[in-house]
């Protein structure tokens, strides 16, 4: 059986280390753990799971640390996550049994990252990272913010997932300025941004509500023709979510259409455009995007997924609208597929009251 080294970089996660690490010793051979200048008792809380626990001064440079602790590793194949992530039972299970199948013709294994969550625990938001990487490939990180790891050969597409728990950690991490800060000094010191680079500067932009600029750089990241399919298309509806925030609808749905030019459709982009017909009380038009987006189906799953756009939004929302036109049959049986999805949902259960307050006659 092949053998796996798990690889982290950490700093001051002693809220959820000890969560991360618990969920997943069992299947890793060794573990590492490089810190890069906590605090707090991070460090002791890595003592507990391992002596192999390095210091790495830090350089404002997230590929170079990563690689650092990549270069620790003795064993077959490296596994790396970061330390607000676990594997829940389910997934450790496959990853045991993936462990079993590993052999020398897997360069890499991709898995699932779940970030968002619905109120039932469902995952609301995926997409794929190369996870298991064959130690002897050497492969490198790149990229100072929002790193990425750079695989060739035979990558396997996995079902395990890898969830996100960003919540449980403190408020203020969660809101740190340190990305935007690094970006800032690259441009100071005049380093040129990849097209990557200017993508994710857009975002800590964005997510520090500095939306005209915001645009401004994921404009330029559009125009360099460069990127990634799929960050194309969430650089424009990340724009659009810019114009939302400035209560401006028309160029919202403008920046919506715009992705149209990259590829086929998402579900998210044809829900939002019927939200924006809805608040129009356009109705009718608005059911056409959201039945479209029941419709759609990605050619592959290596990208963004917002689940909740293909499951039970666009029935909420063809619902209301139904109601609002006078298609009350229609409006009710889409309420039941929603509460196939949300039994708990406080919309859905007033929705469900609301029903069961007429002439069910009226409604089957």
């Amino acid at each position: 059986m092949k053998t796996i080294s798990l690889c982290m970089i950490v700093k001051n996660e002693e809220e959820v280390l000890e969560q991360c690490l618990s969920s997943v010793e069992s299947i890793c051979d060794e573990i590492i753990i490089l810190d890069t200048g906590s605090k707090d008792s991070t460090k002791d809380i890595a003592k507990k799971f391992t002596n192999k626990v390095f210091d790495f001064e830090w350089i404002d440079h997230f590929a170079a640390a990563r690689n650092k602790a990549f270069s620790y590793a003795t064993k077959d194949f490296i596994f790396w996550l970061d330390a607000d992530d676990v594997l829940l039972p389910e997934d450790i299970d496959k990853l045991r049994k993936l462990k079993q199948e590993l052999h020398d013709d897997i360069d890499a294994v991709s898995m699932y990252y779940y970030t968002a969550f619905d109120e039932e625990g469902n995952p609301t938001f995926k997409y794929r990272r190369n996870r298991l990487v064959k130690r002897t490939n050497n492969f490198k990180w790149y990229g100072a913010v929002h790193e990425y790891l750079q695989v060739g050969g035979n990558v396997v597409p996995s079902e395990i997932g890898v969830t996100h728990r960003k919540q449980d950690k403190p408020a203020d991490s969660i809101k740190s300025d340190r990305n935007l800060k690094i970006y800032e000094k690259q441009l100071a010191n005049k380093e040129p941004f990849t097209p990557r680079d200017m993508f994710y500067y857009a975002n800590e932009l964005k997510d520090h509500m500095r939306l005209d600029e915001a645009i401004d750089y994921y404009q330029q990241f559009l125009d360099t023709k460069r990127g990634w399919i799929e960050d194309e298309i969430r650089a424009c509806i990340y724009i659009a979510d810019c114009f939302k925030i400035m209560q401006l609808p028309e160029e919202e749905v403008e920046a919506l259409l715009q992705s149209l030019k990259y590829d086929l459709p998402r579900a998210e982009v044809s829900c939002r455009v019927g939200d924006y017909f809805k608040e129009k009380g356009m109705f009718k038009k608005a059911i056409i995007w959201y039945v479209f987006a029941l419709t759609l189906e990605a050619d592959n799953d290596s990208g963004f997924a917002n689940i909740a756009y293909t499951t039970w939004y666009p029935h909420l929302q063809m619902c209301y609208c139904n109601w609002q036109i006078g298609n009350k049959k229609d409006s009710y049986q889409h309420h039941l597929q929603t509460k196939k999805y949300l039994p708990n949902n406080e919309q859905v259960l007033y929705n469900e009251a609301f029903f069961n307050s007429l002439d069910q006659e009226e409604l089957t």
